[in-house]
């Protein structure tokens, strides 16, 4: 947990959850995945700025691991341009963050005002079809508080139903990763790597109207309390949305 005066009400900030995925192994590349570090460093310094006390979770609690390749200080130098991470990283009390998550079962929706369910690549194995997962992003939805889903922790929209068993994204514009942004992925690494992709199966639902923006551009959406961004660049965004909906 962390927090910073909120000067407009300093004895009682917002809270905020921010869900990232616990380390999994890809059926389609064998490689070891989790979570993506921007998608949860850039969103934590947006709330954080302002005040907000923040916990991060994940299904199963606590260590987690990021995908290498969004990990500033990696080899490939695929994010060294991300110096939010790498401060993140350096701080021993923030890096200490991820190495205790909250499990979802410990986690009460009342406790917090929002909540932020953040990608990488193993979310697609560990959100999409996980009941502790969908449980919780309904309870934040139907309690009327802001939802964040942004990259491939979209993938939980795909099959996420309200008590009546309806979608939760029936009638809603949302967003999240783009069959361009995958074709770019697969055709960098010359080989296919997730096991579906999330705008191929989102046009296939009625009722719901699923919209991208330019490949790896900022793109977040807000349809009432449900906030989507696109990837990894729109953490940021998707924050600032939740912000805006929380008010303060």
């Amino acid at each position: 947990m962390a927090a910073s005066l909120d000067i407009l009400h300093p004895n009682d900030p917002k809270r905020v959850l921010i869900v990232a995925s616990n380390p999994a192994v890809s059926a389609v590349t064998g490689w070891p995945i989790g979570f993506w570090w921007s998608e949860l460093t850039h969103p934590y310094w947006e709330f954080t700025e302002r005040g907000y006390v923040v916990d991060i979770a994940s299904p199963d609690g606590g260590a987690l691991t990021a995908d290498s390749w969004s990990d500033p200080r990696d080899e490939s130098g695929y994010s060294a341009h991300d110096l939010i991470s790498l401060g993140f990283l350096s701080s021993t009390t923030h890096a200490a963050l991820v190495e205790s998550t909250k499990p979802l079962s410990d986690i009460r929706v009342e406790d917090y005002d929002a909540v932020l369910f953040v990608g990488g690549q193993a979310p697609m194995y560990t959100f999409a079809d996980n009941k502790l997962v969908h449980d919780l992003l309904t309870g934040f939805y139907t309690a009327g508080k802001a939802t964040g889903v942004i990259c491939h922790a979209t993938s939980v929209l795909l099959k996420a139903t309200l008590p009546g068993g309806s979608l939760l994204v029936d009638g809603l514009t949302w967003t999240g990763f783009a069959n361009s942004e995958e074709r770019y992925a697969d055709e960098f690494v010359g080989r296919r790597i997730q096991p579906f992709w999330i705008e191929d199966e989102a046009r296939k639902l009625d009722n719901t109207n699923f919209i991208v923006a330019g490949r790896f551009k900022s793109h977040a959406v807000r349809d009432g309390n449900l906030i989507t961004g696109q990837q990894q660049y729109s953490g940021v965004a998707a924050a600032r949305l939740i912000i805006e909906a929380l008010g303060a």
